[in-house]
């Protein structure tokens, strides 16, 4: 079982101490994101956790947690998403030299095979036009290239929930985005996917990606493994099936442009209801919701074929 850590929430920024007492207590309760009646119980040893994958905007507070999580025997990777807006978009980030210094510190300690950077979303318009892209990802890309080795981007989505605040790109400035990342990223040597995409950029060097990958996690395992696509995400997205232990509505980084909170009261509210001891990310069974076992099985094959990690 792959356990996503969390496509909802930034578990490392804000739950890393709920995160392990829930290691600790071998499950999680996980409420159902349309029915606040059903839960679902995710066991969480390590017999049963063959990855996890997680999330983040700002790992400092995991910084000095991972090498736990290697003694506890839970392989893992991080996708850091990490752009160069300002708080006028990203409003509850710190500064963005912090930031990368945090990413270089992580990817000291656990390794640029599992630290994987997400340059997502990409936002054109006055203020951030495809040249102003063009000097940041360059000056991002010289600062991390020896500390990833993967990249992935995505072009922003007009969702309604914006408040129709940022457009789609146009083709000729997705082809710009392109061309000009695919140079630079080759040149620093990270390898450039995209991340649920429709449009195909291979001519450009840039390849549909899986964010959680199965490559790469038999790469972190050391074990091959039988796996489905997730049929739960997009049509576009290549990842295979994970269990997400997040919920929707709890990330305080106030990003303007972000699918998984639906308004600042109702973060708010559930964001103080977070208890690190309950079960839950966010509250407490209230007592007669239906609880269904979520836990997976693993996904190993019994036998390692070593020749395939050399």
């Amino acid at each position: 079982m792959i356990i996503s850590a969390s496509r909802r929430t930034d578990i490392p920024a804000f739950y890393s101490e709920w995160f392990f007492n829930r290691l600790n207590e071998g499950y999680a309760l996980v409420p159902n994101p349309y029915n606040a009646d059903r839960l679902g119980r995710v066991e969480l040893s390590p017999k049963n956790v063959d990855c996890i994958v997680f999330w983040t905007k700002n790992a400092e507070p995991m910084l000095d947690k991972f090498l736990k999580l290697d003694e506890m025997g839970y392989p893992y990777c991080v996708h850091f998403t990490m752009t160069p807006y300002g708080r006028d978009i990203e409003k509850g980030l710190p500064p963005k030299p912090i930031l990368m210094e945090t990413f270089r510190k992580m990817s000291e300690r656990i390794g640029a095979e599992r630290s994987v950077w997400r340059y997502d979303p990409v936002i054109v318009d006055a203020e951030h036009p495809v040249g102003w892209h063009l000097e940041r990802f360059g000056e991002m890309c010289g600062r991390l290239r020896d500390h990833t080795e993967r990249c992935f981007i995505s072009f922003v989505d007009p969702y309604k929930s914006l408040e129709k605040r940022f457009r789609g790109l146009t083709d000729d400035e997705t082809a710009g985005i392109a061309s000009g990342f695919s140079e630079i990223a080759g040149t620093n040597g990270i390898e450039l996917f995209t991340c649920a995409e429709g449009a195909d950029l291979s001519r450009y060097g840039i390849g549909h990606g899986a964010c959680i990958d199965q490559k790469l996690i038999e790469r972190i395992i050391g074990h091959r493994i039988t796996a489905k696509k997730d049929a739960n995400q997009r049509n576009e997205c290549n990842c295979i099936e994970s269990v997400d232990i997040g919920a929707y509505s709890t990330c305080p980084h106030g990003c303007s442009y972000c699918y998984a909170v639906s308004g600042r009261e109702t973060m708010m509210r559930r964001v103080a209801a977070h208890d690190p001891n309950s079960p839950m990310i966010t509250g407490h069974p209230r007592g007669g919701e239906l609880i269904t076992d979520r836990t997976a099985p693993s996904l190993k094959n019994k036998q390692t074929d070593l020749s395939h990690f050399k």
